[in-house]
């Protein structure tokens, strides 16, 4: 089922596309204002919206699905593990397979709804479908999460990692071995020009900084610690396989399939291995460390074997 509501359109918005009028009307991202409208739930004086329309005068009808008839969303297998938590703040170990909050396409578990589920309340800032997210990691890396629980550390948060100051510590294992053993790689990252899901170092695209150092060699790889100055989507995968060394597991990036086979890998081998900030609001250091989940341990002792 669901429930039609009827917006005057206000005339701060006329004239603006409709997904952008719709997120505004309704506090909704603009992501889900876009779902609404290629869904054919935006009407204007009985005329569908598609959501690059311009809107004008008039009243817009939109149908709202009624949350109590949603799909369940599926359990993350084993829960979420809790590393510190206050009122203020919880910091999750995630595990692979599970998405930061809930988004098109996916329908597998999120942290948002693993946390509701649990009871965990978090803050009611951001956009509706990730609030308390300040941060995301990849479905694909699993590793330590920090979700704001309280308004005044959701803003916090949020600056400290705009403003760079929340240490970001990662493991990976990439193919090869780097030359030299510790260095930055200092190069833009945008989408990629041919494919649309993935992302590439492009001339015109974002600064992305790498600090990484070799940990421990094996004949086919290396164990790297890596500190990221910034939080592009992909980073260490991109700057990983631009330096032609993708990380194991990696078939999205160029990784070689064999090995994934043989250490019988279905993701890449990176996990989110410390965080480190200052708390928003009693000021004082909290530094988290996460163990490697099995999949990713098991593969580590087969190189060293």
């Amino acid at each position: 089922m669901a429930d039609t509501r009827y917006l005057p359109v206000p005339d701060a918005v006329v004239g603006e596309r409709a997904d952008a009028a719709l997120a505004r009307m309704l506090g909704l991202s603009r992501t889900k204002a876009a779902e609404l409208l290629a869904g054919g739930a935006v009407m204007l004086d009985g005329r569908t919206l598609a959501k690059s329309d311009r809107v004008g005068d008039g009243v817009i009808a939109v149908d709202l699905p009624d949350e109590r008839d949603a799909e369940p969303e599926p359990e993350v297998p084993g829960g979420l593990g809790v590393v510190y938590e206050d009122a203020d703040l919880i910091v999750i170990d995630k595990p692979v397979g599970v998405a930061a909050h809930p988004s098109p396409g996916w329908s597998g578990p999120t942290v948002v709804g693993a946390l509701a589920s649990m009871g965990v309340t978090v803050a009611q800032a951001g956009p509706a479908e990730r609030q308390g997210i300040v941060h995301r990691l990849d479905v694909g890396t699993s590793g330590l999460m920090v979700v704001a629980r309280s308004v005044p550390a959701y803003s916090a948060l949020k600056a400290a990692f705009k403003e760079r100051t929340v240490e970001k510590v990662y493991h990976a294992i990439a193919q090869g071995h780097l030359d030299p053993t510790a260095g930055t790689i200092d190069a833009p990252i945008g989408r990629h020009p041919s494919s649309d899901y993935k992302f590439a170092v492009v001339q015109d695209g974002r600064p992305s900084i790498t600090h990484y150092e070799v940990l421990e060699m094996f004949p086919a790889a290396s164990l790297l610690e890596i500190h990221l100055e910034t939080g592009r989507t992909h980073q260490i995968r991109v700057h990983m396989a631009a330096m032609r060394h993708p990380l194991v597991g990696d078939l999205t990036y160029g990784a070689d399939p064999t090995l994934a086979r043989r250490l019988d890998l279905s993701r890449q081998w990176l996990h989110a291995r410390e965080l480190a900030f200052e708390h928003p609001v009693d000021r004082g250091e909290v530094r988290v460390t996460s163990e490697y989940p099995d999949d990713l341990a098991a593969a580590l002792e087969q190189l060293r074997s």
